[in-house]
């Protein structure tokens, strides 16, 4: 099988041409395709301006005409070609609709009234000037991906890319201009690229030399002349180079499929600037990709390439055996074809191929450059292959194929926009309030009211793909909980923005309702204490954060009094540490249960920062004024002062326990947050007869944390306690602190 790229029709055809193919167009088909052509055409010819024009200038029936006939090229069926026709009637008859179904049926009328949409919304939709490039390349993009999200049949942007192709040929003929430069960017940016990742080579590579051409006239001259030869005249030329080639293979009974393409002048510019080289540091204007079945066939075909043309030294590149980094598999080498010009061969076996242009290694998104999100590339992926089985049908069955072409692959997305063009991509279901906090914080939180293509909606309204949506604003405001509870928000971002507002409303409460209660107990206190030095007496750096602890009832009346009665009392003498074992001795074992050096009778307290309990391995140190506080050996505060003084750690171990004596460990618990939550652990905690002695509970993000004191017997206890605790329904963590 051979494929050779065709040229493109001619910059300016006249407008008899395009009539004779369209008659010899209808003569092909059968009675019933003829016959919707036809009805087309009279309704054209019924309903059009005998001489409108286009906004550019050109006579309507050349540029319809003119489009009509690339997408029966690309033989996407009668019905859109009769579709690309009629393109305009909705601008010249009010009751199209009607006319349209009655006289070519409800895919036609479906195909015209999709067209209408993305032309009215490409039309207003606009790439912000001001933007940085960043930011213009992502709206660009979320422009491609609108086109696509807002059509239930994939033909309709094949169509829009179809009269898209046409403009481009006629502006051509036009003087230059800001407006064709403009049209010509809007081209590269937004049009070439999806025409790139649909794989419509037809109208890619038109797209973008056009583009190329009124954009940088001045560039593409330049690599035009350095070319040397038309386009026509490389096609003939790989014409026959594939010849020798089939020849060659046919000789080894070889099963292979050969292509050749030449190079088109932007993609030249765009290696050029990439690969920072002079036109005459390109090897590969000219391009031949074999396909094989094994990878022992490429090695194979590869020496025959190489017997029949001359390889160019530096330029063979082995990706079999050393893959891209994205699995990318191929053999490339430049050869010297006939007359002495440069030829790029790639050769690869069949599901090398697949991979290629499907996988991981897309083309498409190789040459657009950038990262790119998976699933959205996945279902590219199966279009192209959608487009590419359609080309490869020998005698499709249209209702089947039509069928096929309809496609809701990306209604998980809807794209609206902008009072300036801007457009905006939410989550289906989205409503004006998304919209306003996709726009700004700001304007999410002072949002009353919206219109949505002029007209005023209720704020709970559902958008749709190609809106075009105004925030009305108050001049200050806060969002409503409402807005959550009768679940008017789908968007992440809106979500999380009215969640935060509602905590710190609610935090703002409880520190005000602290402050208030704080004062009220220092109206005891004499003489009043700092309140900074206060807050930090209670472990808290800020004042506010001191207000909000009292505010939530962490802190108790008497904490305060006693925090207030230390800041004023003298210093403690010290005690010698060299008489606190023997002014400290007391029963065996000490009220904790703990062998200090194997000696009992020691004062010791159990620290509070890590709350050992049997049989935890535990180690003591000598402190001011409290004896011998007992640590867990890996317990972070203690390292650091063993650290600091190495000569106050002794060793410890726990006495023999004494009747009903228990030890406070902490415990915390990580869930989703719900109703019922803290009574299911705390009945849990019941049945294993473990008393709980302190709670502290924090929610964030839907997300709690529960953090218990419960009293132990032995360490040895917990598992089974803690394995019943992350069985409760919601639970996705249990600690021991």
């Amino acid at each position: 099988m051979t494929n050779i790229a065709q040229a493109p029709s001619s910059i300016a055809p006249n407008l008899d041409d395009y009539h004779q193919w369209f008659n010899g167009y209808v003569a092909k088909l059968g009675d019933k395709d003829a016959q919707l052509l036809l009805n087309a055409r009279k309704l054209v010819q019924e309903y059009y301006p005998v001489d409108g024009l286009t906004v550019d200038g050109e006579p309507l029936m050349s540029h319809f005409l003119g489009a009509a006939q690339m997408v029966a090229e690309m033989d996407l069926l009668p019905d859109a070609v009769a579709a690309t026709i009629l393109t305009q009637i909705p601008s010249f008859y009010p009751e199209w609709q009607e006319t349209v179904t009655e006289k070519c049926g409800a895919s036609v009328c479906n195909l015209v009234k999709g067209i209408d949409e993305v032309q009215k919304l490409t039309h207003f939709a606009r790439v912000d000037s001001l933007a940085t490039p960043e930011e213009r390349a992502q709206q660009a993009e979320t422009m491609r991906k609108m086109l696509l999200a807002m059509v239930s049949d994939i033909r309709v942007v094949l169509i829009k890319l179809a009269l898209r192709t046409r403009t481009m040929q006629f502006i051509g003929t036009l003087p230059d201009s800001e407006e064709k430069r403009a049209l010509a960017k809007e081209t590269l940016d937004i049009f070439a690229p999806l025409a790139n990742r649909l794989g419509v080579w037809q109208l890619k590579w038109q797209l973008e030399d056009l583009g190329f051409r009124h954009q940088n006239p001045e560039k593409y001259k330049e690599i035009a002349t350095l070319l040397d030869e038309k386009r026509t005249e490389r096609l003939e030329y790989i014409k026959n180079f594939l010849g020798n080639l089939r020849t060659e293979l046919d000789k080894y009974h070889i099963h292979y499929d050969v292509a050749g393409r030449p190079k088109h002048i932007y993609s030249i510019y765009k290696k050029m600037v990439k690969k920072k080289i002079g036109f005459e540091g390109l090897y590969d204007i000219r391009a031949v990709r074999i396909l094989v079945d094994t990878v022992a066939e490429c090695y194979t075909t590869l020496g025959i390439v190489h017997s029949l043309w001359q390889p160019v030294p530096g330029e063979f590149d082995d990706y079999i055996a050393q893959p891209k980094g994205n699995g990318y598999k191929s053999l490339h080498t430049v050869v010297i074809g006939p007359q002495d010009k440069g030829v790029e061969v790639q050769i690869r076996t069949f599901d090398m191929h697949q991979f290629n242009e499907f996988g991981v290694a897309a083309h498409w998104r190789y040459k657009e450059g950038g990262k790119g999100d998976s699933a959205y590339e996945q279902k590219i992926a199966w279009l192209r292959q959608l487009l590419e089985w359609r080309e490869n049908m020998a005698d499709h069955d249209s209702e089947d194929l039509a069928g096929a072409f309809r496609t809701e692959l990306f209604n998980d997305t809807i794209y609206v926009l902008t009072p300036h063009g801007k457009v905006l991509s939410l989550p289906t279901g989205s409503t004006p309030i998304d919209f306003a906090y996709a726009l700004h914080s700001s304007i999410g939180d002072r949002c009353r009211g919206a219109k949505v293509d002029g007209q005023i909606v209720p704020l709970s309204t559902q958008l749709e793909n190609g809106q075009r949506v105004e925030i009305i604003t108050a001049k200050e405001g806060s969002p409503s909980v409402n807005w959550l509870y009768e679940g008017w928000v789908k968007s992440s971002k809106a979500i999380s923005k009215i969640r935060a507002f509602i905590r710190q409303q609610n935090a703002d409460s409880v520190r005000e309702n602290g402050r208030t209660q704080l004062e009220k107990q220092l109206t005891k206190v004499v003489p009043k204490p700092n309140l900074q030095d206060l807050s930090e007496k209670l472990g808290f750096k800020k004042i506010e954060d001191l207000y909000t602890a009292v505010g939530q009832g962490e802190i108790s009346p008497r904490a305060i009094q006693k925090a207030c009665g230390k800041l004023v009392e003298p210093p403690p003498v010290p005690v010698d540490e060299t008489t606190i074992i023997k002014q400290s001795k007391i029963k065996k074992g000490g009220k904790n249960g703990v062998l200090v050096d194997g000696e009992d009778g020691l004062l010791t307290t159990l620290a509070k920062c890590c709350k050992p309990a049997p049989p935890d391995n535990i180690v003591g140190f000598v402190t001011r004024g409290r004896g011998i506080s007992i640590h867990r050996s890996n317990c972070p505060s203690f390292q650091h002062l063993a650290e600091q003084s190495p000569d106050k750690v002794l060793s410890a171990t726990w006495a023999q326990a004494q009747e009903g004596q228990v030890f406070a460990v902490d415990v915390e618990v990580r869930a989703q947050d719900r109703n019922g939550l803290l009574r299911d652990i705390s009945d849990a905690f019941a049945r294993h007869k473990l008393n709980v002695t302190a709670v502290q509970t924090q929610s964030r993000n839907l997300e709690a944390s529960l953090r218990f004191t419960l009293e132990v017997r032995q360490v040895d206890d917990l598992p089974r306690v803690l394995a019943n605790i992350m069985e409760i329904n919601g639970v996705l963590s249990v600690t021991r602190l």
